[in-house]
């Protein structure tokens, strides 16, 4: 049975809300519907900010000490307000949508301590938007020793069936962190983190330049690649484990270039993150022959050809090429995931997340 689903995301790059509609059966996508985007304010992207900080050292995951529990109201009311504008905008009527796949925002990701903490509070949300809510994703995974990420592979999985081309194909999704997915035929269905994405330029930017984020990836084609600092950034530890594996957006905050010119460290972090992506081609099967680019990293066109450079002879394309939107493709995801969870369907396997068998997850809050 179909399923109408409208996906939310806030990453972790923290601009803002994203929602897409799908028409899904948790196996294949039917159509694609309208998207929009809910952008997070100054204020409450600083108040975002403190609760990254803050929310280190949270004893327990539904703890909302402190500035915690101000941002879990602001991320709630931003949600629904993006539900609210959608709506109205698309003349959609609530009672079309079957199920909202609510990510809430990551404050705190330790698989290794049983812990992710995602912030939002979806059952004050479901009565807002007077539609069901499905939240907590990653949960079940991490607490069955799973590393609760990334969560997208079996969207991107049902996407790229649908290309119908030869594989090995790898989908980038660069968001705050950059993650693949590695499908070959039906069967294989590898995932990780890969490393940074636009977490570290996007902070640099904002510290140097007082900007949000490299446009186009302008301001680092100005600049010049430290290919050393790029070699001894490589050599930390996380770059040689297999996959899977999964990042906080601060596991790499300790990286610093503040001692360069700020066109020459956008460039360097920008080379950074594209060679964090090529860095997993050897630990896959095959090297992928093709590779699909999303997320807010598709948009920087000096990062796209940075990964040209160090993938080729791989084919390296933009998510919208094909049809898909880098912008809307994880809020859909989560739209795609509810409509799984509604059926009891894995979310996540053993390949991509590590958890010891195929699990499925997600809580349903009702209006």
């Amino acid at each position: 049975m179909m399923l109408t689903a409208l996906g939310l995301m806030s990453g972790t790059s923290l601009d803002g809300v994203d929602v897409a509609l799908i028409e899904t059966d948790g196996k294949r996508v039917q159509s694609f519907g309208p998207c929009s985007y809910r952008p997070y304010t100054d204020r409450e992207r600083s108040l975002l900010r403190q609760a990254l900080t803050e929310a280190v050292n949270l004893p327990q995951r539904d703890a909302r000490p402190g500035i915690l529990r101000e941002a879990e109201e602001v991320v709630t009311k931003a949600h629904a307000e993006a539900v609210a504008a959608f709506t109205a905008q698309n003349r959609i009527s609530r009672e079309e949508i079957d199920i909202v796949g609510f990510h809430g925002q990551t404050v705190l990701h330790r698989p290794e301590k049983r812990m992710t903490v995602q912030i939002g509070d979806a059952a004050a949300l479901a009565k807002a938007i007077h539609i069901p809510v499905m939240h907590d994703f990653r949960a079940a995974d991490v607490a069955a020793g799973g590393q609760g990420a990334p969560f997208v592979p079996v969207y991107h999985r049902a996407l790229a069936q649908s290309l119908e081309r030869e594989g090995p194909i790898a989908v980038v999704n660069i968001g705050g962190v950059s993650n693949i997915t590695y499908i070959d035929g039906t069967d294989t269905l590898i995932a990780c983190d890969t490393g940074p994405g636009n977490a570290l330029l996007d902070d640099h930017m904002f510290r140097s330049m007082n900007q949000r984020f490299d446009k186009d990836g302008e301001f680092a084609a100005k600049g010049s690649v430290d290919e050393a600092w790029v070699a001894r950034a490589l050599q930390m530890p996380f770059f040689s484990l297999k996959p899977p594996k999964s990042l906080d957006r601060n596991d790499f905050a300790c990286l610093k270039v503040a001692d360069k010119a700020p066109a020459d460290g956008a460039a360097t972090l920008t080379a950074f993150t594209a060679a964090a992506i090529a860095r997993i081609v050897p630990l896959l099967p095959k090297p992928p022959k093709s590779w699909i680019v999303c997320g807010g990293g598709a948009r920087n066109r000096t990062m796209v050809r940075m990964l040209r450079e160090r993938l080729a002879p791989a084919t390296v394309e933009v998510a919208e090429t094909l049809g898909w939107s880098s912008d809307a493709l994880e809020a859909q995801a989560f739209g795609f995931l509810a409509a799984r969870g509604l059926k009891g369907l894995p979310l996540s396997y053993p390949a991509t997340t590590g958890v010891p068998m195929p699990m499925t997850g997600g809580v349903i809050a009702r209006p």
